[in-house]
């Protein structure tokens, strides 16, 4: 019986899309974790083999007889610049599978080896990343944030070097798809239109069948990935969640989080939060994401120009209305957040005043992001008031805000049990907290423990549930527990 039935779509493009190739083998891998009921999600029948045949698959060692190994070809804008080839250059997309209800979903291996777009890397991964995109990714399905999830993590048995000498592993993603914006400027950048067009109509098909009842199928692919972005950016903004590493090569047409390298979750609100260590300008600030994304979105429009009009002029015409409304777009779906996250049922005209206003008094009270809206929920009572407040340095302004929102939820007469427990559906208690996750990163490289690795998972595959018995992973880290740094790890 085969490992698994792929269908190897991504293999049908041009070849110059790819170059197929095999993971390369590790000497000595171990599974550490596999995702039982993601496998069953995609119909594989891979939970029932033996743990060494598993370990075989998600290390490299053994390829699928179905599977079409390949690493992909893509650019990107990193930072602003533009590189006109970065691809694959540590993954293997092995192939991909469908889900009982017909949809695609690719199954890559991150850290398999040298590839012909590595550079000068040497296309594996250190255990430290592994762990952390597992959890991250995993917290992000959680909270009802699309995004590329973890199937399964292997140590390999071998020594990565970067700063230091440090384990290596393997994490094995699931994506609805890896095209990226990168995918498409690396053929708008080679001229070649008839890959382009392929591309694009690939993803139109897998991602965006409706755009082929339109009269510009390329026009509609557009706006389609505008759409998806901006209720996506405005997701991660109503999490507190900073990518950042937002090129152009790490932004999915699919509208899926990709990449979790020098991400981290904000505690005290403040826009201009920054935890990429390569991000010396915050570029990538938390406040800069909707600009980013804009940003980025034009740079997928220019590379749809000649699909979407063979005259120049109206091509950029009809591609910048579609850039233009961007912002309204993501404006309506992070103030749709927000109103659900402050427990309003009617839309008013003063909504984002109220929302702002939340936010600047949060921001002055350095207060955390993410127990800020787990404590308004219990606002309505005087001892949970108190509790609210308590989170505030200063007292002023949220005093002020919290009249409004109560006569707000008067005006809506609204029960106050019912609305705590709305706002405790999307108001999480637990996210991913980086102390937390940097020693559970140190646990697993140091002493080969992944006891912590474990429990953060459960806790934050549950992240809107109480959970009292881990109540201190809810807590925000004390000054001398504070990860102000992260990074890429490749």
């Amino acid at each position: 019986m085969p490992l698994a039935r792929f269908i190897n779509s991504y293999g049908q493009l041009p070849a110059n899309c790819f170059v197929r190739m095999a993971p390369e083998s590790v000497s000595s891998p171990k599974l550490i974790k596999f995702n039982n009921s993601l496998a069953d999600d995609l119909m594989l029948d891979w939970a029932d083999l033996c743990p060494d045949t598993l370990t075989k698959v998600f290390s490299g060692n053994q390829v699928p007889d179905t599977a079409d190994p390949m690493a992909t070809a893509y650019a990107g804008h990193q930072f602003g610049n533009f590189v006109p080839q970065l691809g694959d250059g540590r993954a293997i997309l092995l192939g991909d599978v469908s889900d009982q209800g017909g949809r695609l979903y690719d199954i890559q291996l991150k850290g398999a080896g040298r590839t012909p777009y590595s550079r000068s890397g040497d296309g594996r991964a250190a255990l430290g990343p592994v762990l952390r995109e597992y959890l991250i990714s995993e917290a992000m399905h959680a909270l009802g944030i699309p995004s590329t999830r973890a199937l399964a993590a292997v140590s390999t048995g071998d020594m990565v070097y970067r700063e230091d000498r440090l384990p290596g592993a393997i994490i094995t993603r699931v994506a609805a798809s890896h095209l990226r914006i990168g995918t498409f400027q690396y053929f708008a950048a080679r001229r070649d239109l008839n890959t382009l067009r392929q591309v694009a109509d690939y993803a139109i098909a897998r991602h965006y069948p409706d755009s082929l009842q339109t009269d510009n199928p390329y026009l509609a692919l557009l706006d389609q990935v505008i759409d998806a972005q901006a209720s996506l950016i405005a997701k991660w903004m109503n999490v507190g969640f900073i990518h950042g590493v937002m090129n152009t090569d790490n932004m999915t047409i699919s509208g899926e989080t990709i990449d979790f390298g020098p991400c981290a979750f904000m505690e005290a609100f403040d826009p201009a939060t920054v935890f990429s260590a390569i991000d010396q300008h915050g570029r990538y600030a938390y406040g800069n994401q909707p600009r980013i994304g804009q940003w980025n979105l034009t740079r997928f429009a220019e590379t749809l120009l000649p699909l979407i009009s063979d005259d120049q002029d109206q091509a950029v015409n009809k591609a910048t209305d579609q850039i233009n409304s961007f912002s309204s777009r993501f404006r309506s779906y992070w103030l749709n957040g927000m109103r659900t996250k402050m427990g309003l049922n009617d839309h008013k005209a003063d909504d984002l005043d109220l929302a702002n206003e939340l936010l600047t008094a949060m921001q002055i009270g350095q207060v955390d992001f993410t127990l800020g809206f787990r404590n308004l929920g219990d606002a309505q009572s005087e001892k949970g008031r108190e509790r609210f407040l308590n989170l505030f340095a200063q007292n002023g302004p949220i005093n002020q805000w919290l009249e409004k929102w109560l006569s707000r939820q008067r005006k809506e007469n609204l029960n106050p049990i019912l609305v705590r427990e709305k706002m405790n559906r999307v108001n999480p208690a637990f996210i991913p907290r980086n102390h937390m996750v940097e020693l559970m990163i140190a646990d697993a490289v140091a002493h080969n423990r992944f006891d912590r690795f474990e429990d953060m998972l459960a806790i934050v595959s549950r992240p809107f549930d109480d959970q009292p018995e881990f109540s201190h992973y809810a807590d925000p880290a004390r000054p001398e527990e504070r990860v102000r740094r992260t990074y890429c790890g490749t």
